[in-house]
């Protein structure tokens, strides 16, 4: 799950993109929910809290930055402005990293119990299902993706995270351990571990799920007991602002989490090679995370990184229920927009099935409903910028240069927000951009093969190892392909399959450590070994 575009491309597009329509036009503040371009528009409680100020959080308070300059948050369904946030730079991440390192030496959090430390975490998950609504409403409006879909995926999925991390809170334990130290015969010892939490940490969050990657990235940070700067994606800052409001109602100490907006070049880079930050804990592109160690170097700091995919979608012939794994091959795929990490963006299909599958996925796709994210009919929305949308359609123009068939798709829907056509390709080679490199769009690319020993090798010709699946009745055989296949997560007759307990990441350039599950707790603390003589 990740952002793409580069910081300075993304800062001109946001401000090439203003609509001459106001914010005040767009979204009310007058409390009458309007219709805008023919579509509803936000409730009336979102569209005053969107006409508000935006601030970050600083240590438990909300300030401007310190430059008092904003940017404009843009609707990509039409690319008004729906919003003005801060545009932080290196002072306002030097102030979070101080209030966050306060926080942590000489506050209240580190002196909680496990245990109340977890119940605050447990009514955060609490909080996020009483505001669902808003919430999905909010994720919809800012991202583009449907709200029905965010209601029922984005926002449970987030509560879960917390109600999971909070029960960790009180099992975070180390170990006794004997010991035998051959050059002191005779002496005794007790020797034991404790795990810690890491201090402060820097995290980077994408904008493709802006309130669940806020869930990933904070839940196992609060459950081991550090501080946080948090920064959100440029494109889509607005879920990660209102999340702050409810961890203060939930009532996190000032200076635990801090909340700071601003572009990957400023705000992001600072945080990254930030002395006072012990870890940086990043999801986004792969590029931007090799940017993300380098800047890590400088003291050395604990990196974690969530990068990108280009994950193979394995359909044999024996699969067991064809229309139901074409219906998995499509979802794969256009789940979120494509815009999603592990999308299954390369179609590996056996041979005796494989115009059916195109053919079936084609014709998914064909009939998928494109529109803003408050439609009710909404299947699926615009990506979530111009620069994304110009991204997607290069891709898919040089993929037409290079000779490839586009079964379907192919162009850009419409000439208003950003909206793309879901798209299907066949006639490939390894040797195109569009089989090699991560779109992140609704794009799939579909390849015949004929035998399992040439489709591994194809299947793992990437240099990514995020996710893969393999749908086939052969027990035997999913279990020998999983096996070797070069992904973090493999799915067998399903596929995006996600739970707070299952550990997420990935292989080779997909990243560095896991998110979610118990795995992602060594992440966030250090093991300290005790020794004493007895």
């Amino acid at each position: 799950m990740k952002t793409t575009a580069t910081a300075s491309r993304q800062r001109t597009s946001v401000r090439s993109s203003r609509s001459q329509r106001t914010q005040g036009q767009a979204y009310g503040g007058n409390g009458h929910e309007k219709e805008h371009n023919g579509h509803p528009s936000v409730s009336p409680g979102l569209a005053a809290w969107l006409a508000k100020p935006k601030h970050n959080l600083i240590a438990g308070k909300w300030v401007s930055a310190a430059n008092g300059k904003t940017f404009d948050v843009l609707n990509p369904a039409d690319g008004s402005v729906i919003a003005h946030v801060p545009d932080s730079q290196s002072e306002d991440i030097n102030r979070a990293v101080t209030a966050a390192r306060k926080a942590f030496e000489s506050g209240p959090w580190r002196q909680l119990t496990p245990s109340e430390r977890g119940k605050i975490i447990w009514r955060i998950g609490d909080l996020i299902l009483k505001n669902a609504e808003e919430l999905a409403e909010l994720e919809s409006v800012d991202n583009g993706k449907p709200r029905a879909v965010a209601k029922v995926a984005d926002v449970p999925l987030a509560a879960d995270l917390f109600h999971y991390m909070a029960g960790w809170a009180t099992k975070i334990e180390g170990n006794t351990i004997p010991i035998s130290v051959p050059y002191a015969p005779g002496a005794r010892f007790h020797a034991f571990t404790t795990r810690e939490p890491v201090g402060v940490v820097g995290q980077i969050i994408p904008w493709n799920f802006p309130l669940l990657m806020v869930a990933w990235k904070l839940g196992p940070a609060l459950a081991t007991g550090n501080c946080v700067v948090l920064k959100p994606a440029e494109q889509t800052p607005l879920s990660a602002l209102r999340f702050g409001e409810l961890l203060l109602e939930a009532g996190v100490p000032e200076g635990v989490v801090n909340i700071v907006t601003g572009f990957g070049e400023t705000a992001g880079a600072a945080l990254a090679a930030h002395d006072g930050v012990d870890k940086i804990a990043f999801t986004g592109s792969t590029e931007v995370g090799k940017i993300i160690v380098r800047a890590a170097a400088g003291n050395l700091k604990k990196v974690s990184l969530e990068l990108g995919g280009k994950s193979p979608n394995i359909l044999f012939k024996d699969v067991p229920d064809l229309n139901a794994a074409i219906d998995g091959a499509a979802s794969a795929i256009f789940f979120n927009h494509g815009q999603c990490c592990c999308a299954g963006s390369r179609l590996l299909v056996e041979k005796d099935i494989f115009d059916d599958v195109v053919s079936g996925v084609a014709e998914r796709a064909k009939k998928i409903k494109l529109g803003p994210g408050l439609d009710a009919g909404t299947e699926m929305g615009p990506l979530v910028s111009e620069e994304q949308l110009n991204r997607v359609t290069r891709y898919m123009n040089q993929g037409k240069q290079d000779g490839a068939c586009f079964v379907t798709g192919g162009s850009r829907q419409g000439d208003q927000g950003y909206f793309v056509q879901p798209t299907v390709i066949t006639d490939t080679d390894p040797s195109m951009s569009i089989v090699r490199e991560e779109i992140f769009g609704p794009v799939v690319v579909a390849q015949p093969f004929t035998k399992p020993e040439e489709m591994l090798p194809a299947a793992n010709n990437s240099e990514y190892g995020l996710a893969a699946a393999v749908w086939t009745k052969d027990i035997a055989k999913a279990h020998r392909i999983a096996a070797e296949l070069r992904a973090g997560t493999v799915w067998i007759n399903c596929y995006n399959i996600f739970d707070a307990a299952l550990p997420f990441g990935g292989y080779k350039q997909s990243g560095w450590g896991r998110e979610m599950g118990h795995e992602v707790l060594n992440q966030y603390t250090q093991t300290k070994a005790v020794v004493i003589g007895l």
